[in-house]
């Protein structure tokens, strides 16, 4: 399915452009983190600590009409998780709340109580979340991050070549601050949901980058002395509908679910959403472009090192 067609877009010579713009992006990502690492950001309840009640109820009770129940009652923040087996609901609130401190589990289901009179409420759990778990979820964050990339870095090195290799992280790493600064600048939370999104996007972008490295190795192999530019323009191009039609494809399948999907996954829609288009993004404009300077590089290195005599 050609949906551009055939294509002649110099984004190679587009380069210079494209670093200064996923420079900033990265920027904004690093401080993001620094202020998630200080505990300054917009926090969730999983990694600040706070108080878990779970409850549980005699008939089931939507979500909508939970989280209007506990605004009712004076609850203004919280978060609601939906327990599979029965009608059972788990409200986290976090530590700075003054129910966290202690009576979450009789106002709490007084709550709902006194906006559905009738109702029985069971409280079947309550649970302290300390700091120091918060501090080993932050903790092992930044673990997971950094063992996908090592994983990506060790895949990419023995499919293809190291240097391309390094182009795939940093892409990828590219894709996860820039996921980063879009939390940050809309104020969204930081939780466990948006950990697993930028996990499940640095997997999307690097089957995209897969692809763009897959035809420009096929490429440099069928032109041994062509310019490095044109083969890596020309591959690009080659698989730009390709990568388009996929990429539009999962784009309207987290827009569905950013508009319907409701409030429990819809941050993690959005980061979905800009995770796919930073993806495409990256595997054109910082991929290709990171792999075909360190490719320059090493054939200048070459070629300076032959041009040099030999010593007697």
């Amino acid at each position: 399915m050609e949906l551009l067609g055939k294509t002649n877009i110099d984004f190679i010579g587009k380069r210079n452009i494209s670093f200064v713009i996923s420079s900033i992006i990265s920027i904004i990502g690093i401080i993001a983190i620094i202020q998630m690492a200080r505990g300054v950001a917009n926090m969730g309840i999983d990694f600040t600590g706070g108080t878990s009640v779970q409850l549980m109820f005699d008939k089931p009770l939507a979500l909508a009409d939970a989280r209007k129940a506990l605004h009712s009652g004076g609850i203004a923040e919280f978060e609601l998780q939906e327990v599979k087996e029965g009608n059972k609901l788990l409200v986290k609130l976090p530590r700075k709340s003054a129910l966290a401190v202690g009576k979450a589990a009789e106002i709490v289901p007084a709550a709902f109580v006194k906006a559905q009179p009738g109702l029985k409420v069971t409280v079947d759990s309550t649970t302290e979340i300390g700091p120091s778990i918060g501090e080993k979820l932050r903790k092992d964050t930044i673990i997971a991050v950094a063992i996908s990339m090592l994983g990506i870095i060790c895949y990419i090195a023995w499919r293809f070549d190291f240097k391309f290799g390094i182009g795939a992280v940093v892409a990828t790493l590219h894709d996860v601050l820039a996921m980063f600064a879009a939390y940050y600048l809309t104020g969204r939370e930081f939780n466990l949901l948006f950990i697993t999104a930028v996990l499940t996007i640095a997997g999307y972008s690097l089957t995209d980058t897969v692809v763009v490295f897959d035809r420009i190795r096929e490429n440099l192999h069928k032109d041994l002395k062509g310019s490095l530019h044109k083969i890596f323009n020309t591959s690009i191009n080659e698989v730009l509908s390709r990568s388009i039609i996929t990429s539009l494809t999962t784009f309207l399948s987290a827009i569905a679910l950013f508009v319907w999907g409701g409030e429990v996954i819809h941050d993690f829609s959005f980061a979905l959403l800009v995770g796919i288009v930073v993806g495409v993004y990256s595997s054109v404009y910082v991929a290709s472009p990171v792999v075909l300077l360190l490719e320059q590089r090493a054939m200048n290195k070459g070629e300076s090192g032959a041009a040099q005599p030999v010593k007697a």
